[in-house]
């Protein structure tokens, strides 16, 4: 009789709960975030002000957060522990870098063609990667590497696959430098820098991602409501009331977005921002899917050749991870 098969570590059992955490926190992901372009498209009226929606979507964040934190018995010690010193470290910059990313973007993409909006966009993938090995010394092996670009190829392909019709709004080689090219690439610096901080005050400050959404929402919804005594926005909500054009049913989307809010947090703290470049893209491929089956719009060329792309660039992410090299004695 063969002896029994010696009982696993206690390391190697967390270490393989932690993986089947990321998977499944990684699969939730890729599906709320390829699916809510389709509910939102569904639920949410035209008239419906985005800022009023994006202001909902963050106090559903806050309250989805504490609750989770005092169901599982953390909000106690976290309340405890916390400092506004600490916040603003682990959340505060990341917030006010996303919110200067987001603005970045919008000047950018109305002075740039889908094309290259689109291929300069996704460069935010590698200065993940760059911020991540500066930040974290997490570094990427020769076939990690390869397997990004694959991935940039797919985003762009994906990206130019939704947006081809859009063309250059400027014909002015400085304006498109200026307020195109620049901006773009700003904002995928930023973006690197913002993904990369919150997985150093998660990973190394032990910062609970449940905690760094509620500090991120509320430093965001700070910023958003600052904007409103200038924008269109804050003007229509003044004159029309915050919850112009919803009905009960716009919460579900903007629920959903909330959840997705949530579980950005959790893969980030668990897996890092390169892991979730990885998820976002592949969220772009769950898109066309749905809007085959509900819309009956088939999938572009784009992506049918994307498809085996983002399948080659996970598989070869995943199967070929940075060894470190052990010194000869």
């Amino acid at each position: 009789m063969a002896p029994p098969p010696p009982p696993k570590s206690r390391g190697a059992t967390q270490k393989t709960d932690n993986a089947a955490r990321i998977q499944f926190f990684s699969l939730l992901l890729a599906l709320q975030y390829g699916a809510q372009p389709l509910i939102s498209k569904r639920f949410v009226r035209r008239e419906v002000i985005v800022t009023s929606s994006v202001l909902v979507c963050e106090l559903a964040k806050v309250l989805c957060a504490l609750f989770i934190m005092a169901k599982d018995g953390t909000l106690r010690k976290v309340y405890k522990e916390w400092t506004l010193v600490g916040a603003l470290t682990a959340s505060g910059l990341p917030a006010a870098i996303y919110a200067l990313q987001n603005s970045l973007l919008q000047i950018s993409y109305k002075n740039l063609d889908s094309l290259t909006f689109s291929m300069l966009n996704q460069t935010k993938i590698f200065f993940t990667a760059f911020f991540t090995y500066l930040i974290l010394r997490q570094k990427q092996s020769i076939e990690q590497i390869g397997a990004l670009f694959l991935l940039i190829v797919a985003a762009v392909l994906l990206s130019v696959g939704e947006g081809s019709s859009k063309g250059s709004s400027s014909s002015d080689a400085d304006q498109i430098l200026f307020y195109g090219i620049i901006p773009v690439l700003v904002a995928s610096v930023l973006s690197g820098l913002a993904s990369s901080l919150c997985q150093w005050a998660s990973q190394v400050k032990k910062h609970s991602s449940y905690l760094m959404t509620i500090e991120m929402s509320i430093v965001g919804s700070v910023c958003l409501l600052a904007s409103t005594f200038k924008s269109p926005d804050g003007e229509a909500m003044r004159q029309h009331g915050f919850f112009y054009g919803w009905t009960p049913l716009t919460l579900i989307p903007v629920m959903f977005n909330a959840f997705g809010g949530i579980l950005v947090g959790l893969v980030t703290s668990h897996a890092g921002g390169v892991r979730k470049g990885f998820v976002i893209v592949s969220a772009l491929l769950i898109t066309a899917l749905l809007q085959f089956v509900f819309d009956g719009k088939p999938p572009s060329l784009y992506c049918l050749v994307a498809l085996p792309i983002v399948v080659s660039s996970i598989s070869i992410y995943q199967k070929y991870p940075y060894v470190v090299k052990k010194k000869e004695s």
